[in-house]
């Protein structure tokens, strides 16, 4: 297949079930059928993880980092949202 017909997708595993979705790397595909097969046998090959997430690399939309200040900034007034206001239960686990 020419290269040209191949879009980036994102890859995102989760190694167990109730963990978060981590960033493994990208690759070439022409579908998402496709790209899941490819994440599969690329990124799981010694069963390293429970479910698999693609994403087209065009559908994802990222901050700049020249905006960061203007972006970030807003929240750190509010301290509230700060986690050492809140006390983690006994036995929580992947939190």
């Amino acid at each position: 297949m020419p290269e040209e017909n191949l879009e980036v997708w994102e890859v995102f595993i989760q190694s167990k079930n109730g963990l978060a979705h981590k960033h493994v790397g990208n690759l070439h595909a022409s579908d998402k059928k496709m790209a899941l097969e490819n994440a599969r046998d690329l990124y799981t090959r010694r069963n390293e993880g429970s479910c698999i997430w693609v994403v087209k690399s065009t559908d994802i939309i990222s901050s700049e980092s020249e905006d960061s200040e203007a972006f970030f900034d807003p929240s750190n007034d509010k301290m509230y949202r700060h986690p050492t206001f809140y006390k983690m239960p006994d036995g929580a686990k992947h939190i």
